[in-house]
């Protein structure tokens, strides 16, 4: 009897799990082709791209604006119904396409697609790797954490320093960074699925899915740096 309660158990897990991971990346892929559309929409109206980066006003009040968004939806999920969870989500991802437009006018389309399709590629490895593997990932997330925030301030003091070396070193650190928050954040997402109440299942499915959108996002800008190709 006990047996077939676990698993019984197991089956609601599996299922549940299923659903969830669905959702996740379902909103991922949405956001991502929001965020896609939404740069090339800008990059193709020269004045809209104009008015953008030629007032830092604007620019940097974007990405106040962005990191407003984040804050809410990290900080505040369980004060929010899913619905204005999941829209604000993708007001997110309308404002990075915005701000992300410039990497048009910077490199050429092609190299961005191809490195589009490597962190496509890199990203999926490693997500199923959050999902399959039984190594407890909880340190490893902790080590990945201060590392982040080592690499922002160092990407800070390199503003001011513009040194070419550091700049070499902080990308390199950045792709193994994000490649390592993609595995974590999935089991994170994993773990907590098989803890969710049926009611919160939306909101879990949304913060994750910000979570590796966030992890793709910046996976991308920092291949981008070895393979994109300028328009110069």
């Amino acid at each position: 009897m006990e047996n077939s309660y676990d698993s019984y158990k197991s089956t609601a897990g599996t299922s549940v799990l299923s659903t969830v991971m669905r959702k996740v990346y379902g909103r991922m892929f949405f956001a991502l082709v929001v965020t896609a559309l939404t740069a090339l929409y800008v990059a193709s109206s020269p004045a809209l791209l104009a008015t953008i980066l030629g007032s830092r006003g604007i620019f940097f009040g974007l990405i106040i604006a962005e990191l407003a968004v984040v804050f809410v939806v990290s900080g505040m999920l369980h004060k929010l119904s899913s619905t204005t969870a999941v829209l604000l989500f993708y007001l997110y991802a309308i404002l990075n396409g915005v701000v992300f437009s410039s990497i048009f006018v910077v490199y050429e389309l092609g190299s961005i697609a191809y490195t589009f399709f490597i962190t496509a590629g890199v990203f999926g490895a490693m997500t199923v790797y959050g999902l399959v593997t039984k190594n407890d990932m909880t340190k490893f997330g902790s080590y990945c954490m201060m590392a982040l925030f080592g690499l922002i301030i160092a990407t800070v003091v390199n503003i001011f320093v513009a040194s070419s070396t550091l700049d070499w070193i902080i990308s390199f650190v950045g792709v193994a960074l994000f490649i390592g928050l993609t595995a974590w954040d999935t089991q994170k997402i994993k773990n907590a699925a098989y803890e969710v109440e049926p009611s919160q299942m939306g909101k879990l499915a949304t913060i994750g899915a910000l979570s590796l959108y966030l992890d793709f996002i910046n996976l991308f800008l920092y291949l981008l740096r070895f393979f994109g190709r300028s328009n110069d």
